[in-house]
């Protein structure tokens, strides 16, 4: 099934998809510098792909705690070589992580099918080049920026207030001309939250869903799973998977990974029980 017709389907009893990390860059927090020389990366989608990925989502600009962002030519040197490479010999989904028009433009011509904004599309040139488009787009929510956002993250009400940004942009989407069944939202888990704050988000997860748009959860290996084991990067495997489960389990359409197979058993315990219904 395409992406298209996964996020047209409106049964909340689809099965949840997994999506692939790949970030070609050099200060990624998980596996910066592992796949920046375009055959690794190239081999490394090539293998995700042969454990049966659903999307693979590329990033060529880190968006890590304290990072800062990249000249728009480095940004395309790292992503557009190897979508084209993957679009030659794969139709698998590619996501585009970006938020610059030029990459986002450039990304789908040569073959991603889908954008996912960290920066939610603020740009309004952004926001109306995806809806020209026609590419299903994720709008996550950030307090801050990459650089600050771990600084000093403030909240009223997390949920609230993280909903509510999540509302207003399903309404700037689609007033701009994105369709609904484009819109995915995404809480930006680790973008501006202490731990307290994505715990709360987990255990809110399923109000998300009132947005009546697709929802994507992203926390594999993040600060979050490691502050709750006390476990470098490199161990949080179990704490991921156990995050993505509780997450489908909430109602998340898409989980975005690092550790695909694993992921992919643990999702398929879930999908067996949404086909019961």
């Amino acid at each position: 099934m395409s992406l298209k017709k996964y996020l047209e389907n409106s049964n909340s009893n689809k099965p949840v998809q997994v999506m692939g990390v790949i970030n070609t860059t050099p200060d990624s927090f998980s596996d910066g510098g592992q796949f920046s020389a375009l055959d690794n990366a190239f081999q490394y989608a090539l293998k995700l792909i042969d454990e049966g990925v659903d999307i693979l989502d590329i990033g060529g600009e880190s968006t890590r705690p304290g990072s800062v962002q990249v000249a728009l030519e480095q940004e395309l040197a790292r992503t557009i070589p190897l979508i084209k490479l993957i679009r030659e010999v794969s139709d698998v989904p590619i996501s585009i992580d970006t938020n610059k028009p030029d990459v986002i433009q450039q990304a789908v011509d040569a073959g991603a099918t889908m954008i996912n904004s960290i920066w939610a599309l603020r740009l309004e040139s952004s926001l109306k080049l995806a809806a020209d488009l026609d590419v299903p787009v994720c709008f996550m929510h950030m307090q801050g920026t990459p650089e600050t956002m771990q600084k000093n993250p403030t909240y009223d009400n997390v949920v609230t207030e993280v909903l509510d940004f999540l509302k207003s942009r399903v309404e700037a989407a689609t007033d701009a001309g994105i369709r609904p069944h484009n819109i995915i939202v995404d809480p930006g888990f680790g973008f501006g939250k202490t731990l307290e704050h994505n715990l709360q988000l987990l255990q809110s997860l399923a109000e998300f869903k009132s947005l009546g748009v697709s929802l994507l959860v992203g926390m594999s290996r993040k600060g979050m799973i490691g502050m709750v084991l006390n476990k470098p990067v490199d161990q949080r495997l179990y704490g991921s998977i156990s995050s993505a489960v509780i997450a489908a389990m909430s109602g998340a359409d898409i989980i975005r990974v690092h550790d695909v197979p694993e992921t992919i058993d643990a999702i398929a315990m879930v999908n067996a029980l949404r086909d019961l219904n």
